[in-house]
């Protein structure tokens, strides 16, 4: 039985992710769907690249702005929106196109995730509250009590995982290894796999990068961030992390001139960028 086909492009921001999708989708009667972790949030559309209202019109998009900042989305919660999203395309006779730069959603969809008991909302909250009661020193040495090994493992500064494994451990009794050992089948493996990675040279990234987020301003980002920080959302949410919002923000409040913000906000954006760059080279499965 001839498998489904699944187009997968992947790679740093400003790459040029969206414009080979919509070429591609326009020749295959292609259905786009978003695999980057900031696109999925509604309210900044602009510093999240997300697609036009004229690109939408031209070529079906899924997964954008479909959840409200004030939520935590996760890769798990993007993979079952995913399927839906592939099946959805499928059944309407189109092809699914995989388009972001979250590396972590590709392999979430790649090799499954790890079956962990959902997690109460109050057991989270404790360990937020004990990471910000203790900070991380003492943090990690209460969760190397629990779980040693991801006490060990874990990077400095890494406040989420080390909040993650701990959270997991306090409420199943067993670390979060025990429960990454078990995953599901590769989802991926009952299609056929049609993948682009973008990497381009870095001093070309780096400048598309700087020139994107300049676009940015011109379109509008100032406008989009002050409406954005309105809300007076939790600092600690994902979708607070997109990048210019903090830069942004300090314009607003007067603690830095405009054309400084920007260009911090550049530099961020250039930092995230080689951090994709890094990921891809080293995990890209296909």
């Amino acid at each position: 039985m001839l498998q489904p086909k699944i187009i997968l492009i992947a790679g740093p921001t400003a790459s040029g992710k969206s414009a080979l999708a919509l070429e591609i989708a326009r020749g295959s009667n292609g259905t786009i769907i978003n695999a980057d972790a900031m696109q999925v949030y509604a309210g900044l559309p602009i510093l999240t690249a997300q697609p036009s209202e004229s690109e939408c019109r031209e070529v079906p998009h899924e997964l954008y702005g479909v959840l409200d900042p004030s939520e935590s989305s996760s890769a798990g919660k993007w993979v079952a929106l995913a399927k839906r999203a592939i099946a959805k395309t499928i059944d309407n006779g189109r092809t699914p196109i995989l388009v972001g730069g979250t590396g972590m959603y590709f392999r979430a969809l790649l090799g499954g995730l790890a079956d962990i008991p959902e997690i109460p909302g109050e057991v989270r909250e404790k360990a937020e509250k004990l990471y910000a009661e203790l900070g991380e020193e003492e943090f990690r040495r209460e969760l190397a009590r629990l779980d040693p090994e991801s006490a060990r493992r874990l990077e400095k500064n890494d406040r989420q995982r080390l909040i993650r494994a701990y959270e997991v451990a306090a409420h199943t009794g067993k670390p979060i290894i025990h429960w990454q050992k078990n995953t599901p089948e590769n989802y991926l493996e009952f299609f056929s796999i049609e993948p682009h990675l973008l990497l381009p040279e870095r001093t070309t990234l780096y400048a598309a990068c700087d020139r994107r987020f300049a676009g940015m301003i011109e379109q509008g980002a100032v406008d989009e961030v002050r409406a954005f920080l309105a809300r007076n959302l939790n600092a600690e949410l994902p979708a607070m992390k997109t990048l210019g919002v903090r830069e942004i923000g300090a314009y607003l409040r007067n603690e830095m001139p405009l054309d400084e913000s920007i260009a911090k906000a550049q530099q961020a954006t250039r930092n995230y960028a080689k951090r994709q760059m890094t990921w891809f080279r080293n995990q890209w499965a296909f």
